[in-house]
Order: structure tokens, then sequence, then C-alpha cells
């Protein structure tokens, strides 16, 4: 019997096991990463499934009939084998996230390669040139929001530079029971249309009617018409709304997905954000977490107790709990309308408080970059402060300076603004870079990580983080640095500014100013080295996403800067980055936000 088919009647068997244990053991205990073996090949049939994510049936797409697919565990170096056979209606492709391939292989419908129409299997195959957390998914029509996603691991050919006892994938996706074309023609159809958090008119009226004197009122007029002018709304943190469900591994918060451990034992979670809608804040109340990759590459550790995750971002990380007492993985989005939640413990059926959500943000004009102007329309413009984002809204502030802050706007001297000074929102914006100094190795506590620095090739440590008025330690891109040095240290030759527009009113999303059917393709040298200046000009986080090359961050870091294949720009916000492509041919470049992309934000890269 071939090694497919042994393979295929392996997986079989084991679901039949499955079913003869009880139901809530099946639905909720994780499986650990070692319980599955590494291969060369692989089967995979993509087709529609009837799911059932909220209690009432629906249509999905499914790989292999599940939502997440099933993972693909390979090793670096291995050339590597993936049939593919199409069962839709449509066409489709897979898109293997943050893998470095040829560009035959890359898997973009219509860009990369023609797509494998209905009822044909495509076969890939290409050698795997590293290793780390990554994910596949459909990059045809709108398929991936269905459920048309998985995870892939590509074991290292020597060990990581850290140690761990138990190994667990927890993807992270959002559900809606509306097919996707009806989710993107109601977003279109409507501002705002799953954006129930909106200010109405009766509600403005009052707040005019209640405001203290004239001059707060012409405050709060001038501030609406500045929104209207943007054609933003300040509580449009996501496109999406009540209706949908937040899940890991496929699990509603109810179903409490269970990771178990030892108490001592070293648990390696490797997080991925295969949300279609979403950003999300990541925390395990009272278990502080230790960041040792990102974007399937190593990092210098870093101990947090929260971090944000994009869009098609991973991010490994490594925690030791010490009791014998359940944790809870809380991951609520950005926009906090809902979380997914799932349990570390040392057995199944147990449980932890549930952090509350806490109130929804809402951004002021200090984030849009206009920190400091007197809305008012009077005299006196200069110096003005709108004031600060307020202090319950901390979780949410806390991680808008992840990027690196947009030089202030210059304003005409006879602007009557003169002497108007920005005061950001984000307590982190403008944070100075880790120091070139070697702190204290931060792991020094934890077996299996102390003086991971200090092994050959390796970075200084990683800074200690100080926690923000709410006692948390959250991450910021300015906290990754790179393990080993980055190859090309080369100084950049060609800029190419990518500004992210779009219009939230009318639904459609640009860059610079144009749709992907609009545009020609950007252009890079093969080995060129490429300064990629993103300046985002909406009110909306935008994951950014590059096929076929790693960007590597400029946050101060010099030639460690972290390598990104996904990276968020916050709005208002200047992120750049250095990226050299090994790989001639047109590439995909896009906002990771699923309907984003689908309205115009993508763009093609021409490498030759």
């Amino acid at each position: 019997m071939d090694t497919p088919k042994r393979r295929t009647l392996q997986t079989l068997a084991g679901l039949g096991a499955l079913a003869a244990l009880p139901s809530a053991w099946a639905q909720v205990r994780a499986v650990e990463l070692r319980n599955t073996p590494v291969s060369r090949e692989y089967d995979l049939s993509v087709a529609e499934t009837p799911l059932n994510i909220t209690g009432k049936p629906a249509q999905g797409i499914t790989i292999n009939g599940t939502m997440p697919g099933p993972v693909l565990r390979f090793r670096e170096g291995d050339e590597v084998v993936i049939r593919v056979t199409n069962n839709l209606r449509e066409v489709t492709g897979i898109h293997w996230h943050g893998l470095l391939v040829p560009n035959d292989q890359d898997g973009v419908p219509g860009v990369t390669y023609p797509g494998i129409r209905p009822g044909e299997t495509f076969t890939y195959r290409f050698k795997l040139r590293q290793s780390g957390t990554y994910w596949y998914h459909s990059h045809a029509a709108l398929q991936e929001a269905a459920g048309y996603f998985a995870p892939l691991i590509v074991e290292p050919a020597r060990p990581d530079p850290f140690q761990y006892d138990r190994d667990y994938i927890v993807v992270i996706s959002d559900w809606i029971d509306t097919p996707p074309q009806q989710v993107l023609a109601n977003l279109k159809k409507q501002d705002g249309y799953y954006n129930y958090r909106r200010v109405t008119t009766p509600q403005f009226f009052a707040q005019l009617r209640s405001a203290p004197d004239a001059k707060a009122r012409d405050t709060l007029w001038a501030e609406r018409m500045e929104w209207a002018k943007m054609r933003m709304d300040p509580t449009d943190y996501s496109d999406g709304g009540d209706e949908w469900s937040f899940l890991l591994q496929g699990k509603r918060p109810d179903e409490n997905w269970t990771g178990l451990f030892k108490p001592g034992e070293r648990v390696r979670l490797r997080f991925i954000n295969a949300s279609p809608m979403n950003l999300y804040d990541v925390r395990i109340p009272g278990l502080p977490m230790t960041v040792v990759q990102a974007d399937g590459q190593n990092v210098n550790p870093v101990e947090v107790d929260e971090f944000r995750i994009g869009n098609g971002e991973t991010y490994d990380v490594i925690v030791q709990p010490k009791e014998a007492k359940a944790y809870t993985i809380f991951v609520p989005t950005i926009a906090r309308i809902g979380y997914a939640r799932g349990t570390l413990a040392p057995e199944v059926g147990m449980s932890a408080p549930v952090p509350e959500l806490g109130p929804k943000p809402v951004r002021t004009m200090a984030d849009m970059g206009m920190a400091g102007m007197d809305m008012s329309g009077g005299d006196g413009m200069a110096g003005m402060d709108m004031g600060q984002a307020p202090a319950s809204d901390a979780a949410a502030a806390g991680h808008a300076g992840m990027a690196m802050p947009a030089p202030a706007k210059a304003v005409a001297p006879d602007s009557g603004m003169s002497g108007m000074t920005v005061k950001p929102t984000d307590p982190h914006a403008g944070m100075a870079m880790p120091a070139s100094t070697k702190p204290a190795d931060p792991h020094a506590g934890m077996p299996g990580m102390a003086g991971m620095a200090e092994m050959p090739g390796m970075s200084a440590a990683a800074p200690k983080i100080e926690p923000s008025s709410d006692g948390l330690r959250r991450l910021t891109y300015a906290h990754l640095r790179a393990a080993t040095r980055n190859a090309d240290d080369r100084a950049p030759e060609k800029e190419l500014l990518v500004r992210l527009t779009g219009d939230m009113a009318r639904y459609f999303w640009t860059m610079n100013g144009q749709k992907m059917s609009q545009a020609a393709p950007f252009e890079m040298g093969l080995g060129q080295r490429v300064r990629i200046k993103f300046v985002n000009e909406t009110m909306m986080e935008h994951p950014m996403h590059l096929h076929g090359v790693f960007m590597e961050l400029v946050n101060g870091n010099g030639v460690f800067g972290p390598r990104k294949h996904t990276i968020i720009v916050p709005p208002a916000q200047t992120v750049e980055l250095d990226a050299t492509f090994e790989d001639e041919g047109m590439w995909a470049f896009h906002c990771h936000l699923f309907y984003h992309a689908a309205t115009g934000m993508m763009r093609l890269v021409k490498v030759a």
C-alpha cells in the first residue's frame, strides 16, 4: 500500500477511535503536535461541507472535511509533494502563507498559475528552505472566509535554541453563517453595515445638548465633520459585528478547547491568526508568555503578558505553569466585539475565569495624526490638546505603537496652527528602541531558556518590558529582535512608497489610491535591496502581506531586525521594512483583512 493511502486509512482509524470516546473528550482535548508524524507527501481534498458552528446549519469550504484543515508537518530541507483535488464548482488554489517557494508553486490563481479547475488534481512540489510555524489557505475568490485554511509546521533541520515539553497549535479564526459573498455585498451596500456601536444622529444631538459650553459644542461639531470628511467613523475598529463567532481550533468559547500539561512542564503554543476579519490581543491571565518566534522566525526570547496578532501573523510562545490549576487562553478582538477562548489545564473538564472584554475602543483625532488641533474653529488654535485616549482603553491603545510612529505632518507657517504640538494617545508611540547595551537575560530563571542569548550567532538579549498602567507587559514590534543576523546587510538601493488608502463609507480599499485592477505592478529587481515604506492614511489597522519574501522590520535593531512576512500598519503611522527577493516572478502583495483585499487593497509585484 502506498504511503498517502496508508496515511488516509490511519487518519480515518483515528477519527473512529475519537468517535468511541465521550463526546466532551473528543471535542475539547487538544492534540499534541508530536502525535502528527513528519511527512514528505500529503493528499488534500477541497469541498463544500455542511458545518454547524453556531447551532444552525451552514455551508462552508473545508480541506479534508474539517475546519481548520489538517496540519501538514514537514522537515526543513525536504522536497515535499502535496496533491490537491478540487471538488468545488469553481477554480481554487492553495497559498503556502510565509513559505519561500518558486513562483509557480505560490498558489495564487491568475497570478502565479491558472489555478485548479473543478474536478482536477494539482501537484505542488517544492523544497523547504526554512522552519517554523506557518499556515495554508485558499487564494481564490472568497473561499478562505468559508473555512478554507489550516496550519503548516516545518520542523528545523537543527533543534531550535529553546526547549519545551509539549507543543500545541492554536489557530484563531472567526465565523459567520452568512456566505462570504453576501457579507461583502452587505458591507458595500450600507456604510457600517455591521457596526452597531456608531453614534446615531439623535445620540449626537444629545451630546451637543449636554455639552458644558459653546466651545465644547463647537469642538464636538467640528470633530464630527472631520470624521465625515475622512469618510471614517471613530468606532470602526472592525468590519464585523455581533453576528460573528470567534474560535480556537474551530471551537467556540463554550466548547473550551483544552491543552493539557503537568505542573512545571514547558508548553509551546503556536498561535496562528487565520481570521479573515479580526485582529486579536492574546493573553493567559496568571501565566507569563515568552515569545520565541514571530512569523516562523526565531527572535530573542522576550517575556510578555499580552501580544497583538494580525491577520496572517504567527507567534510562538512558551509558558511554564507551575500549579496544577487551569489557565484561560483569552483572545478578544481588538474591537472588543467578542473573544475566542481556550484553556491550559492538568486534565480535561477544568476551566478558569474568563476576563471581562472591557469597553469597546473609540478612536480620537490624535489616533489619526491630528492630535493638538483645535476643532472648534475659533482663534488661538496653537497648542490645543484634543485629549488622551480613555484610561479604560489602555488594552487597545497599548498596541497602537507596534509600528514606528509616523513623523508629524508639516504645517504651513501661515495656517494659523503654528506651535501646535502632537500629543499621541498611544503610550508606546515614540518609545525608544532597544539599547545596544546588553541587558540581563530575563529568562535565567526558566529552565531551557537561560543563556539563550549566549549561543553562537545569537543576538543580544531582548529588552525587559515595563508594564503599562494596568500592570500588563505588552509586546510591541520594537521589542522583536531577530535571533540571528540577517543575511543581507546592504543599504537599500530603492524605496517603494505604499500608501494605504480607502473609503470606509463606500467600502473599497486601495494602495496608493488605486485598486489592483487600475494599477500597474510594482517593480523590484531580483536581488535588489528595497526599502518598503508603508504610510497608513486610513483609520484601520492593515496587516500587510508580501508573498515570496521575508521583510526585515526597521525597528532600531539594525541587521537584527525581525523577519516578517506580514506586518500590522496602524492608523496614521508609517512602517518601514527592507526586502531582497531571491525568486523572480509576479507576486501578490495585499492586506490580509480578507474583504479589504477583495475590494482593492492588493497589488502585484514584478520581480525580474
